[in-house]
């Protein structure tokens, strides 16, 4: 049985911090999914409140019960709890066709068969070229911090691609090419985390936030 850490608790919901790999929900062909070995290793079921990419690491928050779930499922989908992200890229974000360095991602995105707004603000914190080894190319990473202005199946991952500053380690949305590059300087996991989380707890805002994981860290110290 996998032992997820968890980072906050009360009488309603789990603060939980996920690793990459592991998928939020059980379905056919998923082994060890978060919502059963988490209930497992409580005693007790737990309820989902939002997702995270099976590859996407950071804060998930789930419900102790069915009326809890409710609450903060409403909570999440009103605007009331931020989400922010961090994330590695190939390149920097371009809206209205210029290099941008701060700024919103707005547009459509395919969620559960539905063409959906997304909304998502962001900020360049640094930008750095690698050297691939054994050849003579360099490549252009840039390290951002990202919040959701609304919470779509893949949203990130989805703007930042059409933004042409596709996530590192994205096979499913961003670039390939870039990916098999990137995997000789080390580059092979999802460079995507939810780290830090607010969300009004007995009346006030409260923040928790986690470290980065290692493979993030390791990919930040080329810089």
């Amino acid at each position: 049985m996998k032992t997820f850490s968890i980072i906050f608790e009360n009488e309603e919901i789990l603060l939980v911090n996920k690793e990459a790999g592991v998928s939020v929900q059980g379905g056919a062909g998923i082994a060890h999914p978060l919502d059963a070995e988490l209930s497992l290793q409580l005693g007790y079921k737990i309820f989902l409140v939002h997702r995270l990419d099976k590859e996407t690491s950071g804060i998930l928050v789930v419900a102790k019960n069915a009326l809890a779930a409710a609450k903060w499922t409403n909570l999440i989908s009103g605007g009331k709890v931020k989400k922010e992200y961090t994330a590695v890229c190939f390149g920097i974000p371009f809206v209205n066709g210029k290099k941008c360095y701060s700024g919103v991602l707005e547009g459509t995105v395919e969620a559960h068969g539905r063409t959906q707004a997304a909304k998502t603000f962001f900020k360049v914190e640094s930008v750095w070229d690698v050297k691939i080894p054994e050849t003579d190319e360099k490549m252009e990473l840039s390290f951002l911090k990202l919040t959701l202005g609304t919470g779509r199946m893949h949203q990130i991952r989805i703007q930042l691609a059409k933004a042409f500053c596709p996530i590192a380690g994205d096979d499913k949305h961003g670039d390939f090419k870039k990916n098999k590059l990137a995997r000789k300087i080390g580059i092979k996991k999802l460079h995507l985390a939810a780290v830090r989380l607010s969300l009004p707890i007995d009346g006030k805002m409260q923040t928790f936030e986690i470290p980065l994981p290692e493979y993030i860290k390791n990919t930040l110290s080329s810089q």
